[in-house]
């Protein structure tokens, strides 16, 4: 997984420490078809099938973050509609003894353009998934998933 430049130096600072980071996940939806799609893509680092997820930059909005990540993991344009879901995700234990904590803001998000693949190392595969037809999922990725589906609607708070 790429670590934002401005984690590295925050690492500098606290070596190993809990950091309390927000990050962004977006589920982009392509209605196009005679079904709707989901957008997935398969992490390098553990196989698993996810909607994109990721970082944001100190001084980004979370929704602009999460269809720059789409763009730069997938290169899929997309538009974020709305928040869906907001959580707490972690601790996370990194394999270099990095910890941190994520405050994540799950964003539905509607197709614009593209034909995804994994565009910057971080996944080994990306590819549209039929809503009634997707692979196994964690519960925290299925909970996301769920709570963009819906065109409309609150953000859910998970606790």
């Amino acid at each position: 997984m790429s670590i934002p430049p401005f984690v590295l130096a925050l690492r500098e600072r606290v070596g190993h420490d809990m950091l309390w980071l927000p990050g962004a996940t977006a589920v982009v939806l392509r209605d196009d078809g005679p079904r709707p799609r989901v957008l997935l893509v398969r992490r390098a680092d553990t196989g698993e099938w996810t909607p994109v997820t990721g970082i944001v930059d100190p001084g980004e909005d979370p929704a602009v973050a999460a269809v720059r990540e789409v763009r730069e993991e997938a290169d899929v344009v997309a538009v974020a509609e709305r928040l869906a879901q907001v959580s707490v995700i972690g601790p996370v234990v990194y394999d270099n003894g990095d910890r941190s904590q994520y405050l994540d803001l799950t964003f539905r998000c509607r197709w614009v353009s593209g034909d995804p693949f994994p565009a910057d190392g971080e996944n080994t595969d990306a590819r549209w998934w039929d809503l009634d037809d997707l692979p196994a999922m964690s519960p925290s990725m299925t909970s996301r998933l769920q709570a963009a589906l819906p065109a409309r609607g609150e953000a859910e708070f998970v606790a």
